[in-house]
């Protein structure tokens, strides 16, 4: 029988802009006796990443251009967070406002190509008052580094995934997706396979990072502090992807 385990790594400290997150996160998987094997996928939300980059910006130090002062009067939101978002932005997708909301929301095409609330500019985890979070500007870059920290570390073949939390379009609530990707497949493609009953599969593609992502999701919590989470037992090829490769291109996109 398969068995998959999913296990969330305690310990690791309050990340602050400087610290070697390579040297902290394989600290905290030997303190959890969590030495990793050939096979193994690590998920880690954005924010420690984003920390230890210095990828924080503090509102004192933005001035909001007249854009952002417009939408933050119709949205009623901080025209310096509105600014931030402007500027993580290559546009905004849809911008709105219902009556039981205390603050609107902006639907943003990230610099990146991912399509999210307020260009996934975050106040939350923030150990500072007035600060935001941003991605880190090469998420795909920043698992690569850590993937290849770690794996020399523990002499193992292992994969990496960024995560961050989207919302989504036709369904309500929000999950983990992946936006930094190092060894694992974006997608696992079936197509020319059968299914269990002998029929050719033609469209079936796996989103394997998402999956991946949301998993995740179900073992840490925003208050937890255990951003870092160990994936054994997945069946999975080495691959040299990017978490671009799950952004649907333009000319397939039929909602833009």
């Amino acid at each position: 029988m398969h068995t998959l385990s999913i296990h969330p790594v305690p310990g690791i400290p309050e990340i602050k802009p400087g610290d070697d997150l390579a040297a902290i996160l394989g600290d905290a998987l030997d303190a959890a006796g969590c030495s990793l094997q050939d096979g193994d996928v690590l998920t880690s939300a954005h924010k420690i990443f984003s920390k230890a980059e210095g990828r924080i910006i503090s509102l004192s130090s933005v001035t909001p251009s007249k854009e952002a002062e417009d939408y933050a009067r119709e949205l009623n939101k901080d025209p310096r967070k509105v600014e931030v978002i402007l500027r993580e932005s290559t546009r905004v997708v849809r911008h709105f406002k219902r009556p039981a909301q205390n603050e609107g929301t902006m639907i943003c095409e990230h610099r990146l190509g991912f399509i999210s609330a307020n260009a996934a500019v975050d106040e939350s985890n923030s150990a500072h008052d007035e600060t935001l979070i941003l991605l880190p500007k090469d998420p795909d870059a920043s698992a690569r580094h850590m993937q290849e920290a770690l794996s020399n570390r523990f002499n193992a073949q292992i994969g990496f995934c960024i995560t961050d939390t989207f919302g989504r379009p036709w369904r309500l609530g929000q999950v983990n997706v992946a936006v930094g990707l190092a060894g694992i497949p974006a997608t696992v493609k079936e197509q020319g396979k059968t299914d269990a009953h002998g029929r050719l599969l033609n469209v079936t593609e796996p989103a394997f990072a998402d999956e991946l992502a949301a998993a995740s999701g179900l073992v840490i919590g925003k208050a937890a502090q255990t951003p870092l989470v160990l994936f054994r037992g997945l069946n999975w090829e080495p691959s040299a992807s990017s978490a671009q490769d799950l952004i649907r291109s333009k000319k397939e996109d039929m909602f833009r």
